[in-house]
């Protein structure tokens, strides 16, 4: 049920408004004054606090003043009988969602009050994304096993410097993490990190989405457009999938390296660009140059540092953390008390062929997670994760 606070000295006032929103099926607590309603509002959660301005002991702008400092969240509108313009707007400036002159108009205050009910929701909702938006970003490559302890160490290496760098290993193993923690770890970590799925574009369209073009270049070129190379300048572009490259893009990113420049598709004017390019591929890039589907000489340009990313199944001693740091996550993305494994469920774990590495086991401690009890048991993993 939806909680509101009433501080107000005057008990005919409190009397009113407590019977009006009982009414409205709001459930009610009141304070005569604002210290009790300070106490009050600092022990329970309240969607919505209404405040008086003038009270003895503490009056109402304290309150706000006092609420704000202890990171109080919840909307409260300011009420007096002595308002005048510039109490409003210094009640405002402070913080308060409304201000409501005496002697109250209870349709404007429920309006008031409803609208308030609205905000909450929408900062509720905004801290919810904000935390699956740092989620997103979390870059902690997590693991002690020996492959693991030696490209963090080649990360710390490399990451101050401006040498590319060539990641490979399966889909799901993590290329994205290490590309991440090598621009965060770098001297270009507060300028942009863009990311290019190649494999993801059309062929078509790969050259105009790294390099931009000029309106009128094509059919649909309605107005010139910035590429993902001049986006990334003064960052880090990483290059993912680039073995599903084009050919002829792969031509244009290899001038791009070899002079540090770029022409946007349809354009003549040469564009100097600052940035720093990683890549990453599954592919087995020595098979590729011999195949003739990628360039030996753009291949040599791009692998100045070479980082492979093993297995899941080349790691399984890994997986214990693993398990536990997304188990960790996943708890508090789906609002549920956290969770632990029983011994025996780690075991089953590693008993698995993990074909999708990171990303399937991720996926399969999720559905761990919505299906089974406070301890995830062995006997549950069999019978949910099917290990292969």
């Amino acid at each position: 049920m939806t909680k509101i606070l009433v501080i107000d000295d005057e008990r005919p006032i409190r009397s009113v408004l407590r019977e009006i929103l009982e009414n409205e099926k709001f459930e009610v607590d009141d304070a005569e004054n604002g210290k009790v309603g300070f106490d009050l509002a600092t022990k329970n959660k309240y969607d919505v606090i209404l405040c008086d301005i003038k009270m003895p002991e503490m009056d109402g702008l304290e309150v706000l003043e006092k609420l704000q400092e202890n990171g109080i969240d919840s909307p409260i509108i300011m009420i007096s009988g002595h308002g005048t313009i510039d109490t409003a707007v210094e009640a405002l400036q402070k913080g308060a969602y409304d201000f409501i002159q005496k002697p109250l108009d209870l349709n404007r205050t429920l309006v008031s009050i409803r609208n308030a009910f609205e905000r909450s929701d929408l900062v509720k909702e905004t801290k919810v994304l904000k935390r699956k938006i740092q989620k997103g970003k979390v870059t902690e490559i997590i693991g002690e096993s020996d492959e693991i302890i030696a490209i963090k160490e080649m990360i710390d290496k490399v990451a101050e410097s401006d040498a590319r760098v060539f990641i490979t290993g399966g889909n799901g193993t993590g290329k994205e993490l290490v590309a991440r923690q090598l621009h965060e770890k770098s001297n270009r970590a507060k300028a942009p990190f863009i990311e290019v799925n190649c494999a993801a574009i059309p062929a078509e369209l790969i050259e105009s989405e790294l390099f931009g073009h000029e309106k009128g270049a094509f059919t649909s070129a309605i107005k010139q457009r910035q590429g993902k190379f001049e986006q990334a300048e003064g960052g880090t572009i990483f290059l993912d999938e680039i073995g599903d490259m084009s050919l002829a893009a792969q031509a244009k990113v290899l001038r791009a390296l070899q002079e540090n420049k770029i022409t946007r598709v349809g354009g003549d004017k040469d564009i100097k660009v600052n940035v720093r390019v990683l890549a990453a591929t599954n592919k087995n890039m020595i098979k590729e140059i011999a195949d003739n589907k990628f360039r030996e000489d753009l291949y040599h340009r791009l692998a100045v540092i070479l980082i492979h990313v093993p297995s899941l199944n080349d790691r399984k001693d890994d997986i214990p953390l693993l398990a536990n740091h997304f188990l960790s996550i996943i708890c508090e993305e789906q609002g549920v008390a956290v969770k632990s494994f029983a011994d025996d469920a780690f075991e089953k774990l590693k008993e698995a062929n993990w074909t999708g590495n990171i990303r399937e086991l991720r996926n399969i401690i999720e559905r761990l997670t919505i299906l089974c009890g406070e301890e995830i048991t062995g006997e549950e993993v069999v019978k949910y994760a099917n290990p292969k």
